[in-house]
């Protein structure tokens, strides 16, 4: 069984010499088997290791002598000092920890057994509800993290408009970049994309939509980097273009012909949607870094990030009137109390569905007085 303890442990035991280590490594070691055997993808399974590895030298101990307040000393270390880390990778870590003692502690592998045997110890739970943090709706966004308003919206793209125009009339290489992103964080709006997924478009991800021929090759685009669950990879989704985005059809229809990425020396390389200037893809530091650079000049706040984008989509698609179990497909999301977490309508959308609920109250109460 993956994961089970080595052999070589059980039939000749631990010599004297670095015993502990060698058990703690045999546990790492069966723990990333096991993790294996269940889908997990590597990258997922080496951040957990490490973080694993990192606490027990920060206890100076081992498994099967930690302790909870071990975790509480390890947790309040990472959340003080000049960088504290977010409260979202609190909570990861903590499940990380959890997850590795739980495999220790379950009699299916065998570490209990093994432990009491060589040290007269076993590995046990040290997470536990009233000492790692829980996940709730109120602290699944930051709070400065909003939707741009439409008005924002605006002068940001109209910035970046006349900026690639001014550096175009003057002559300067910096139009064509400059061109890129902008397009970039339209087409990143126009279909409520997170930052990985725009990045790693291709063109033959995009495609028609039989009930739209209007919309050309250019109706749904399929994102096959969406985000995974539980570190089991990338998922896949289609989103479909909607009409309040049909503009987007024209940006596509341009930048994907000759005066658009084919201007950049690598666009022959791959069929990467956004070349950069170096490489066959851009990346998506860089992406993210120009965004943060074109929202400080037109003065916006800082908590505006690329991915604000999609929070922008989800609330105007919902201002539109669109179905809310419809948008949740949109965005791939597995629950609508996800979807819920994006929105953020306006006053004036507030205003009217109440204005709108109540003329609907006084019509039917005058419509039962007729009767």
């Amino acid at each position: 069984m993956p994961g089970f303890v080595p052999r070589l442990l059980r039939d000749g035991g631990v010599g004297l010499f670095r015993a502990e280590d060698r058990v703690f490594e045999a546990m790492v070691d069966g723990w990333r088997a096991q993790m294996l055997a269940r889908g997990l993808v590597t990258a997922t399974i080496e951040t957990r290791t490490r973080l694993v590895i990192r606490f027990q030298q920060f206890a100076g101990d081992y498994p099967w002598t930690w302790r909870p307040a071990d975790l509480d000393d390890f947790m309040a270390e990472r959340r003080s000092g000049d960088r504290p880390i977010a409260l979202s990778t609190l909570r990861t870590d903590a499940h990380a920890i959890g997850m590795f003692c739980g495999y220790l502690a379950s009699p299916v592998y065998g570490w209990s057994e093994f432990c009491e045997r060589t040290f007269g110890d076993v590995p046990a739970q040290i997470c536990f509800e009233w000492n790692t943090p829980r996940h709730t709706t109120d602290d699944a966004v930051p709070t400065g993290r909003r939707a741009f308003t439409k008005v924002e919206l605006q002068r940001l793209f109209d910035h970046l408009d006349d900026l690639i125009d001014d550096e175009h009339t003057t002559g300067s290489k910096r139009w064509l970049p400059l061109l890129r992103n902008s397009i970039a964080f339209k087409v990143c709006y126009a279909f409520g994309l997170r930052r990985r997924e725009i990045t790693m478009l291709e063109l033959q991800d995009f495609g028609p939509n039989p009930h739209v021929p209007a919309y050309a090759g250019y109706g749904a685009v399929t994102v096959r980097w969406a985000k995974g669950t539980t570190g089991s990879g990338p998922r896949r989704r289609t989103v479909l273009t909607v009409p309040e985005f049909d503009w987007v059809v024209d940006l596509l229809q341009f930048w994907t012909g000759p005066d658009g990425r084919r201007r950049f020396s690598s666009a022959d390389r791959s069929d990467a949607l956004w070349p950069s200037e170096r490489g066959a893809r851009i990346a998506v530091g860089s992406l993210s870094d120009a965004f943060a650079q074109h929202r400080a000049d037109v003065g916006l706040p800082e908590e505006l990030g690329l991915h604000c984008l999609r929070h922008s989509y989800v609330t105007h698609l919902i201002e539109a009137g669109y179905d809310p179990a419809f948008v949740q497909t949109q965005l791939g999301h597995a629950y609508a109390s996800t979807t819920g977490l994006y929105t953020a309508v306006s006053a004036d959308f507030k205003q009217k569905a109440v204005q709108q609920m109540i003329a609907r109250r006084i019509a039917s109460r005058d419509g039962e007085t007729d009767a």
